[in-house]
């Protein structure tokens, strides 16, 4: 049987758009309650009945959404035009090495507004 899991984290954090068109809103800095969704896929163990443990998401996910949590992420290094698309992009490039089942990376950063990446294919 294959599955994937999912799970949810919530950071707040400002930003702008430094390539946005000359008077476009997002130019200026502003900020969001970002809504990050990480999803792993793959089979399920026979004898542990799961995937992978939600606490071993939560081991790899919450160290590197605290180095996002309430800063600019156009200081963060990667992240210095810090657009929803490569946002996923760093996160799942900060991921990969600790969930080897990465699946999938979405950021929503309204509740009407949200990317979805599934690395390099």
């Amino acid at each position: 049987m294959e599955v994937e899991l999912n799970r949810k984290y919530n950071f707040a954090a400002a930003h702008h758009l430094p390539k946005a068109p000359e008077g476009h809103k997002c130019r200026r800095l502003h900020g969001h309650s970002y809504r990050v969704e990480v999803g792993v896929r793959g089979p399920v163990n026979p004898e542990t009945g799961w995937l992978i443990d939600y606490g071993a998401i939560d081991t790899a996910v919450k160290p590197v959404i605290a180095r996002l949590d309430h800063r600019t992420l156009n200081d963060v290094p990667g992240l210095e035009n810090a657009t929803s698309e490569h946002l996923c992009r760093w996160l799942w490039e900060k991921l990969e090495g600790a969930l080897p089942q990465l699946h999938r990376v979405s950021v929503a950063e309204t509740c009407a507004a949200a990317c979805h990446y599934y690395g390099e294919r």
